[in-house]
């Protein structure tokens, strides 16, 4: 459940922020005319990721043995790689209200592009944030399955994080909010990058070297009630290969330095 609601509120924070951010920009500067280009956005980039879901689910249904573990794999790393990026996106928040009131400032000079242009910047950004939470969603089911009270929950916490940060609370300090969820993401990032190894050496694409490396099953099961929540939310595996470990540890000391390191620059560079 933990991780369903991670990634949805993640995600749906990022579009929050964005359409946030141009709404109020737009009443700021009474072009309150342009609102409609944000809620038209809106309705298309969800419908869009609606039909992105169904693709995809329709795509991976369609594999079996060798080529289902090959499909799962890719998917898991894929998924770790944007989380990544979500991240390193995430870290840049402390300016992204700079950056985007200045896009919509530029499509509103411009009367014969304005709205396609404020439509086109809310569009993508819904866009993709919806396809990455369909790609995340899915690698977490073939980790360790869905969980969809989780997944609405973190939408409609996002959702009203969102409406308060930007209506009621502008001064929240969502930098703590970005840290907590940072950390969590990177470990599960490491996992997700741990369970797509697992697969391609089952597909027979890497060879897992000693397999297992060891096995702690019998002391926490990863099928038990601890086991399967700290699979699903950093990886856990009770027994798993050299190379899953070795890429486990690669990832996180290798990503979580860097965030380590970023993050503390920019606190001094701050101070």
């Amino acid at each position: 459940m933990i991780e369903s609601f991670l990634i949805t509120s993640r995600e749906t924070l990022e579009a929050s922020l964005v359409v946030g951010i141009v709404l109020a920009y737009l009443g700021k500067t009474e072009n309150n005319k342009y609102r409609g280009a944000v809620f038209w956005a809106i309705a298309a980039g969800v419908l869009f990721s609606i039909f992105a879901a169904i693709g995809f689910t329709v795509i991976a249904g369609g594999f079996e043995g060798t080529a289902e573990a090959l499909f799962e794999g890719i998917t898991m790393l894929v998924g770790a790689a944007l989380l990544t990026t979500m991240i390193m996106w995430m870290m840049q928040q402390r300016h992204i209200t700079a950056q985007i009131e200045s896009k919509v400032a530029g499509y509103v000079a411009n009367p014969s592009f304005s709205y396609l242009g404020i439509f086109l910047l809310v569009f993508v950004a819904i866009i993709r944030e919806g396809v990455e939470t369909v790609i995340f969603m899915n690698a977490i089911n073939y980790a360790s399955g869905i969980n969809f009270v989780g997944g609405l929950l973190g939408i409609t916490v996002a959702i009203g994080v969102g409406y308060l940060f930007f209506h009621s609370a502008r001064k929240m300090n969502l930098k703590k909010i970005f840290t907590f969820s940072s950390i969590l993401l990177i470990l599960f990032a490491a996992g997700l990058t741990a369970h797509g190894v697992h697969e391609l050496e089952e597909a027979g694409v890497l060879t897992p070297f000693i397999y297992p490396l060891y096995d702690i099953n019998p002391i926490l099961n990863e099928k038990g009630i601890v086991g399967s929540f700290l699979k699903g939310l950093f990886g856990y595996n009770g027994n798993p290969s050299l190379l899953e470990v070795i890429c486990y540890w690669l990832y996180l000391l290798s990503v979580g330095g860097w965030w380590y390191t970023s993050t503390r620059n920019a606190t001094s560079r701050t101070q």
